[in-house]
């Protein structure tokens, strides 16, 4: 009985994770290019926000789970937000005018 309970949240985390990745795909190769630079600096936007809940998930003082995984996250998001930045900054550069 007990993991029939615990498999149900799962399978529809999976499930919901699952139909995300084809969601986003189809989304993403469906955008223009002049519109990734705007989309870049939102999703930096969000992957800011990842950071302040990873640290709020990596606070505990003993080292456990939540813990590895918030400090899992903090790196992720610390690279994520960083390249995001770096292409943006490389995007807008291709638009700006030219140096003598």
């Amino acid at each position: 009985m007990t993991e029939a309970v615990v498999m149900g949240p799962l399978l529809i985390g999976l499930y919901v994770f699952v139909l995300a990745i084809f969601v986003g795909f189809e989304i993403i190769t469906k955008i223009p290019p002049t519109l990734h630079t705007p989309l870049m600096s939102g999703a930096n936007a969000i992957s800011g926000i990842t950071i302040v809940g990873a640290l709020v998930a990596a606070q505990g003082a003993d080292p456990n789970t939540s813990t590895l995984l918030g400090l899992f996250a903090i790196i992720t998001a610390t690279i994520n937000v960083v390249g995001g930045f770096l292409v943006t900054d490389r995007m807008l550069r291709m638009f700006g005018k030219k140096k003598k």
